[in-house]
């Protein structure tokens, strides 16, 4: 079972900046696909970025030109660099497999876009 730790939210102003962080468990990590997903408050869950165990990437067109995700294998670790952030940004962030694969939820990470 592959446990999941996001990290990196916090409040931001409008057109600031984060880097999310998924440290993930397992030795098998490499080999899958991840996403990012936000949910915020009152909404469904959705995802906001994907990337693919050959670093192939995809974007919500909410978010494209302005999210970046990456992975490092080597630690286990999937990102997220938010730029130009949005009040509709705000939500609680998640990563998980591509499509989910049964893996436990993590606690995520709160993102807030206020002045």
């Amino acid at each position: 079972q592959v446990q999941l730790v996001e990290s990196g939210g916090g409040l931001v102003q409008p057109g600031g900046s984060l880097r999310l962080s998924c440290a993930a468990s397992g030795s098998v990590f490499s080999f899958y696909n991840m996403a990012w997903y936000r949910q915020a408050p009152g909404k469904q869950r959705e995802v906001v970025a994907r990337i693919t165990s050959g670093d192939i990437t995809n974007y919500a067109d909410s978010v494209k030109g302005r999210f970046t995700t990456s992975r490092d294998n080597a630690k286990n670790t999937v990102y997220l660099q938010m730029n130009s952030l949005k009040p509709e940004d705000t939500a609680v962030y998640y990563c998980n497999a591509d499509p989910p694969r049964g893996w436990a939820w993590g606690q995520g990470t709160q993102v807030t876009v206020s002045s």
